[in-house]
């Protein structure tokens, strides 16, 4: 084999065997538990030159297949781990796998991959003062060194920085995580505190380059165009539309403060830190092998949006591309095809666009799906709906579908009648206009009280759908800031609205369709299409996906779309 990759499961692990296979070479991968695989085949990556091997570096290694180059990415990372727990992999571990290499006739390099702050360390670690993750990081770094040089094996250390990516739901995620939830009042460590980044891809590019460099080196894998703290959260927090912190606090006074106030664990705080790094080497190594970091900003806003699509890890996007987009001067969340869509769904209340996911699955050709302004995701905008949705599709090329549901079909009605040139058909599904009024969400200070305080299953209840990920992900957005409050909002200004929507009923060009369920029927009779869904309620596309995709492929061949 050419290379094996230690700890080939974790973050940058996987990442670094994906880059070697792309590559052409054969890699071993070291693991406990074989997750690697199909995570490999969701990546499209060729396997054919894989090997998984089963190794435990806590104990002496043997058996493995003889390599030209060994990378160790394992480590234990997290916050809260006893000394024990901490050592068994990130010392005791890293040595295994060094005097494992030692054995190896044909060695060319040891890739140990450190951290930033850890090889900054001239000294013995402060357990008691560090915590156990940070100190048994830079004990490993300090052990490894010293063993390397006694057995005389060509060592290089990478120390990356903070690791950014899809799959990154640690570290500095959690900071991001609490400004998307509205529970970062200050930016933590002043305003020169310097947490650099480093994307998952470059990283393991520059590794993969490693083994061809002089050995003995310590890279400082980072960017140093990184952005103070403060500025960073203020960027992620511009492009996703939620509110940044005007105030630092020093880590000083973070360090005084009761955890329970600050929300702060005490092992993040050593890593607020002004220091800066010698990444003169990395950056000329990078250079001669002709990487290029991506620039810190676009990479920062790339992250934002898969963290937010994920829901920090507790979620799995359900179609791509996805993200924050400008939209009538306002930061829309946006997924699918926003140039050539065969069709628009726009969402009722109170979800977001993830209601459409088990319809879209169902339908032919790409989809356009945001979430209205103001809700879900996205941030609310000064402008009328009818001027965000006309901004929306004016990238389209398309003459598509437009799919409104529930309370989204009175801003569909306007769009249609304003611009039937734009569109082919307009479908409304279970409009509100033409149906009862829902009792459960129309009083305001109760109402929302109750939205922010719902759990997935009680909104499940609610609704009277199947409790699953597109309930999970509403319930997750009427929990941040102002977005409860904007649906209550939104449901008493349709209420007044449903007269002038069924006026413009008579007025759309372009064919239209109505779709209902029989347990939720129209109260309003109506001179056009309607289909009804034996047993469906108010949510269709939910709980009736298939027919409800029937019914618009149906109706797409009666018009010739």
């Amino acid at each position: 084999m050419d290379a094996i990759v230690f700890g080939a499961t974790g973050f940058i692990g996987r990442s670094l065997v994906a880059e070697l296979l792309t590559r052409g070479q054969r890699v071993a991968a070291a693991v406990r538990n074989d997750s690697l695989t199909s995570w490999l085949a969701t990546q499209g990556v060729d396997t054919r030159g894989l090997e998984i091997v089963a190794a435990d570096i806590t104990r002496p290694l043997s058996g493995l297949p003889e390599v030209h180059d060994v990378y160790n990415a394992a480590g234990r990372f997290a916050f809260g781990l006893g000394v024990p727990e901490a050592r068994a992999t990130n010392v005791t571990g890293a040595l295994n796998v060094l005097e494992w290499a030692a054995t190896l006739p044909r060695l060319r390099r040891l890739v140990h991959i450190s951290g930033y702050r850890v090889s900054a360390a001239d000294g013995p670690p402060d357990y008691s003062a560090l915590g156990a993750y940070e100190a048994s990081k830079v004990e490993g770094d300090l052990a490894v060194r010293a063993r390397a040089g006694e057995l005389g094996v060509p060592l290089t250390i990478a120390n990356p920085a903070t690791v950014i990516g899809p799959g990154q739901y640690i570290g500095l995620a959690t900071l991001v995580e609490n400004l998307w939830n509205g529970r970062l009042p200050a930016s933590p460590g002043g305003p020169d505190c310097f947490v650099p980044i480093t994307t998952v891809d470059h990283l393991v590019r520059f590794l993969a380059e490693v083994p061809t460099s002089p050995q003995g080196e310590h890279y400082w894998v980072l960017d140093d165009t990184t952005p103070p703290l403060p500025e960073l959260i203020g960027a992620i927090a511009d492009h996703t539309g939620v509110r940044a912190p005007r105030r630092t606090v020093p880590v000083g006074l973070l360090r005084r403060l009761p955890r329970k106030l600050t929300g702060a664990d005490p092992e993040t705080l050593s890593f607020l830190s002004t220091d800066r790094y010698p990444t003169a080497s990395a950056r000329a190594f990078a250079e001669s092998a002709g990487l290029e970091m991506p620039p810190a900003a676009d990479a920062l806003r790339t992250w934002a949006d898969e963290l937010v699509a994920a829901r920090f890890g507790s979620a799995t996007p359900w179609q791509s591309p996805y993200g924050f987009r400008s939209v009538a001067g306002s930061r829309t969340w946006v997924i699918g095809d926003r140039h050539r869509p065969a069709h628009v769904l726009l969402h009722g209340l109170p979800m977001n666009a993830d209601l459409w996911a088990p319809l879209a699955a169902r339908l032919r050709g790409p989809v356009l799906a945001p979430d209205l302004p103001g809700l879900g995701r996205s941030a609310a905008t000064s402008q009328p709906v009818d001027t965000w949705l006309a901004d929306l599709l004016s990238p389209v090329r398309t003459r598509p579908v437009l799919v409104a549901h529930s309370l989204a079909c009175g801003p569909a009605l306007r769009f249609a009648v304003d611009h039937p040139d734009r569109i082919s058909r307009l479908v409304l599904v279970s409009p509100a206009f033409l149906q009862a009024p829902a009792p459960r969400f129309t009083r305001s200070g109760p109402a929302v009280r109750t939205m922010r305080r719902m759990s997935a299953a009680r909104l499940a209840r609610v609704l009277g759908v199947p409790e699953g990920a597109e309930v999970e992900s509403a319930a997750a957005d009427l929990r941040r800031p102002g977005v409860a409050r904007r649906v209550s909002v939104a449901m008493r200004t349709d209420i007044a609205d449903r007269r002038q929507s069924r006026a413009l009923l008579d007025r759309v060009s372009v064919p239209v369709q109505i779709i209902a369920g029989s347990a939720d029927p129209l109260v309003s009779a109506v001179d056009c299409s309607v289909a009804e869904i034996d047993g469906a309620g108010h949510y269709p596309q939910l709980t009736h996906p298939a027919q409800l995709a029937g019914h618009l492929d149906a109706a797409s061949a009666a018009v010739g779309g």
